[in-house]
Formats: C-alpha cells, structure tokens, sequence
C-alpha cells in the first residue's frame, strides 16, 4: 500500500471516529427529549461507525502500515428537534458516501486492487447507510405531534432490532 493511500484510510479512521461522536451527541440529545429508542438508534449507529473506523486500522495493519490515531473535534450537542437530528445525520451520511467514493478513486487511480477491494464493502454499505437515515428522517416529517413521535418509537424499535 502507498504512504498515500495509507494516510487517506488513516484520514478515513478518524471520520469514522467522529462519525460515532456524532451519532452519540444525537443519541444523548433524544435522550434528552426521553425518546429513548430513538437514541437506541443513534447508539447503536455510533457503535457501527467505530467498527467501520476498527475495519480500516486492521486493513492498514494487514497491509503492513501503520495507524494514525489523532485528535477529532468535538461534535454538536445543541440539538433543536429530532427532525433537525435526523436531518442532519442524512447530511452526513451523504458525506461520508462522498469520502468512501474519493477514497475508492484514489485506490482506482493508484492501481491498488486489494484496497479496491476493501473499500467495496463500504461503497455498498454507505447505500445502507443513506437509505436507513433517510427513512427515520421521512417518518420523523410525518410525525406532526409528540403523540405521532412516541407511536414511531414501535416501529424505530423494529429497525433497531432488524439492525442486531
């Protein structure tokens, strides 16, 4: 693997590690709003960000380089509504599907088949991604009053658990 590439998926380990800080905020912000399996959710995609980070530093190990660890931002805590949560984290799924995209170009460009490889099960995952974010955000818009939020709670529970 290039010193490039390894750098990029070295850059990649940390926006996944910010991707779970991000996703524990939102977590803790519907906490908050004591709409506990919405933060279900969030936990749980927090927890799937730090096994995506988990599965490219044992990439970089497999091939022989080293990971990078640094320092991630703090993420934003001062959330105004679950919709604006969820709008939020289709956004940055959005870019993230961007970031495995590039990466997944640079691997092409280089000529670097294994990492290619690699970075497929991303590409697929980040459809996954973007569609289960943005199903939460289309049933939150539905949802028109506190009474229509807590019955989405049963069906937010149905996707967590579909998601163990």
């Amino acid at each position: 693997i290039s010193e490039a590439m390894a750098a990029k998926l070295n850059q990649q380990i940390k926006e996944e590690t910010y991707s779970a800080w991000i996703y524990k905020a939102m977590a803790y912000s519907f906490e908050d709003m004591n709409l506990s399996v919405f933060a279900k959710w969030f936990f749980k995609q927090s927890q799937e960000e730090i096994e995506h980070a988990d599965k490219f530093a044992k990439y970089l190990v497999n091939q022989g380089a080293k990971v990078k660890l640094t320092e991630i931002p703090a993420p934003k805590t001062d959330w105004a509504s679950g919709e604006e949560i969820c709008e939020a984290a289709v956004e940055h799924e959005k870019k993230v599907t961007k970031m495995i995209h590039d990466l997944w170009d640079a691997a092409h460009t280089e000529g670097d088949k294994a990492t290619l490889s690699f970075l497929n099960w991303f590409v697929d995952e980040q459809v996954e991604e973007v569609a289960s974010t943005t199903e939460l955000l289309e049933m939150v818009k539905l949802a028109k009053t506190p009474g229509q939020i807590l019955m989405l709670e049963g069906r937010v529970w149905r996707m967590v658990e579909s998601r163990s």
